[in-house]
């Protein structure tokens, strides 16, 4: 039975929207209830949770979506991999409580937690200083870079050597990555799920799998989009802060010849902070649901 706020929403042709959200479930810096505060003040009638890897925000943010009167739509962000390809897959309209969704996901953060300690236990032997477990221990879902590389900034020795090795006094989180996470002799891995085993599950539980924000990977390609459509992936990001208008283009076409369902999303995880002019997308990026072809079929 649709509630009056389904009722809102499917009387709207064109209304703005956010299918790709992260909270500080995964590598966001806003609790669930916050986000939803910021993206109500932004006009959006229907928005997504799409925490990496976890469901863990997806109460909360529902909850503050009714008291906001926004559309909540359930999600997830995933890292998948096809064979040697690694990408990133939406899910939406799933059944989140079902257990072996649960135990996939579990097993997934168990992985990255063991591959977080490995790492950290390297920095260490490059002379930083740092206490493992005492950072392991803040993480019960995804443990994300950009919130290791905060944890491992708090200690003053760390912030000097890390400066002084890049040359730099105010370095941001992408340099920091490209020098210590990124390195060739040390490179931490996300964990990765096979897209063949999230489809099986699909088939059990439901929901659209996206193919999102291919272009900020340089994987906005036909074949791997033929090859995504063929196994039973239902849609393309189009509208993305991270494609250019040429690849947004590209990415609408392609998702009209492969009958993809077009959606959009923000992507977005912090304000910037230090002062500039630009804090967050909201301010240059818009997603409205009337360019995106098919969308209703995961808005509703």
């Amino acid at each position: 039975m649709p509630n009056d706020l389904d009722n809102f929403v499917c009387l709207q042709k064109n209304m703005l929207i956010d299918l790709q959200l992260h909270s500080n479930y995964s590598d966001g810096y806003l609790t669930p209830t916050e986000l939803v505060k910021f993206v109500a003040g932004q006009g959006i009638k229907v928005a997504a949770l799409t925490d990496h890897n976890t469901v863990g925000g997806l109460d909360e943010f529902r909850e503050a979506c009714k008291k906001l009167k926004i559309k909540p739509i359930t999600g997830l962000e995933l890292y998948a991999k096809l064979g040697n390809q690694r990408l990133n897959l939406l899910w939406f309209n799933f059944e989140e409580k079902n257990p072996e969704l649960h135990k996939i996901l579990r097993n997934s953060q168990i992985r990255r937690k063991n591959q977080v300690r490995r790492f950290l236990k390297k920095l260490e032997k490059r002379g930083l200083k740092i206490e493992t477990d005492k950072i392991l221990d803040k993480y019960t879902h995804y443990i994300p870079v950009n919130h290791l590389i905060d944890d491992i900034l708090l200690e003053p020795l760390n912030r000097q050597k890390i400066n002084k090795q890049l040359g730099l006094d105010n370095p941001r989180d992408s340099e920091i990555m490209g020098e210590f996470f990124r390195d060739k002799n040390n490179i931490l891995r996300e964990s990765y799920i096979e897209v063949k085993r999230i489809l099986a599950l699909r088939k059990k539980i439901g929901g659209q799998l996206v193919f999102n924000h291919p272009a900020k990977h340089n994987q906005l390609r036909r074949d791997l989009m033929k090859k995504l459509k063929d196994l039973g992936v239902d849609g393309l990001e189009v509208l993305s802060p991270h494609h250019s208008v040429g690849a947004v283009m590209y990415a609408q076409a392609m998702a009209k010849e492969m009958d993809f369902i077009s959606t959009g999303g923000s992507d977005f995880h912090c304000h910037e902070g230090n002062n500039y002019r630009l804090q967050d997308y909201s301010q240059y990026f818009r997603v409205d649901s009337k360019y995106l072809k098919g969308v209703e079929k995961i808005i509703g």
